[in-house]
């Protein structure tokens, strides 16, 4: 598997994108469209995305992007795949041009995925990876439950 970058993302890819987000985040977080996902990546700024793929198969996806001033991102992986590195391969791709990573994550295993299993808890990925937990900071919304967590690159 190979991890590219692309500012923009053709249809095929969203579509696989799309599937990803779907199967592996809860499904509260789901679209039940393309145009939803489509309007989500629009509100964007300074995008970048980075796709693990084989054969033209996207096995995962990061994106960084600028909000509030801060750099931040977000990455799926095929549940198929996780255990392997690959999620810390993307991360690492993630930092190496960038002084700072923002983004939130799911603290608590609470969650269903559509499939009907339990969503868990990428948070002692993140800290494996050299994040910092901003426990004072927290996004409650209907439909998720999250902490912040950063990443500043040391010098």
């Amino acid at each position: 598997m190979k991890i590219t970058t692309t500012n923009c993302l053709d249809l095929k890819q969203k579509r696989q994108i799309l599937q990803l987000w779907n199967n592996e985040y809860p499904e509260k977080l789901a679209y039940k469209n393309l145009e939803g996902f489509e309007n989500y990546l629009e509100k964007l700024h300074n995008v970048n995305h980075f796709l693990l793929a084989d054969n033209e198969e996207i096995h995962g996806w990061a994106i960084t992007f600028m909000r509030d001033n801060e750099i931040w991102f977000a990455i799926i992986l095929s549940g198929n795949i996780h255990g392997e590195g690959w999620g810390t391969k993307i991360l690492n791709e993630l930092k190496r041009n960038k002084t700072e990573l923002n983004g939130w994550v799911i603290d608590h295993n609470n969650d269903k995925k559509i499939n009907g299993e339990f969503y868990k808890s990428p948070l002692e990925f993140y800290l494996k990876n050299e994040f910092k937990v901003l426990s004072d900071i927290r996004l409650e919304l209907e439909m998720m439950s999250a902490v912040k967590i950063k990443w500043t690159k040391t010098i």
